[in-house]
């Protein structure tokens, strides 16, 4: 099995057991709880996803195999393994048992956003294969290309920002 596949099943059933475990065990009075807890991973995951594609636009614009580059490899690694993956999974479990026991599963609002959440979780998984390139000094893409990458998660997110609030449909 290839690493990269290895760890996404590692994060699906880290996703799932925590699913489990809310579902199995839920403590009286845990909803707000969990939602304080789904809020700071979402916004410990945006942080990770506005900053990723940035340090690429000055990754791109260094010299491979450069000290500088050496640098953003680090810190392009940490910013995922450390922050962007573990935040990822958590909002994911939090948020599904959050609208499994707030009664939203059938909102349409809801479908809207998980869509939107899928679609930021393929752009997390196009920053990890990146992340993956640059380390092996693989990257074809411009300065340019990783400037618009970076308003992507910006985008998802006002519109996800908007379903939450307003619940349109």
């Amino acid at each position: 099995m290839q690493e990269r596949t290895r760890r996404a099943v590692i994060g699906l059933v880290i996703t799932a057991a925590l699913m489990a475990v809310l579902v199995v065990w839920t403590p009286r009075g845990a909803y707000l709880w969990i939602k304080a807890l789904h809020v700071i991973a979402i916004v410990s995951w945006m942080a990770g996803m506005l900053y990723l594609p940035r340090l690429f636009v000055y990754h791109a614009a260094a010299e491979a195999g450069s000290k500088e580059s050496e640098t953003f490899k680090v810190m392009e690694r940490r910013l995922l393994t450390v922050i962007i993956n573990p935040a990822m999974v958590a909002s994911w479990a939090f948020g599904l048992w959050l609208a499994w026991e707030g009664g939203f599963v059938w909102s349409g609002w809801l479908h809207a956003k998980l869509a939107l959440v899928l679609a930021l979780s393929a752009v997390h998984g196009y920053f990890s294969m990146a992340v993956r390139a640059f380390a092996a000094d693989r990257n074809t893409k411009s300065v340019r290309h990783w400037r618009f990458m970076n308003e992507v998660p910006t985008a998802i997110m006002i519109l996800v920002i908007i379903l939450v609030v307003v619940k349109p449909f």
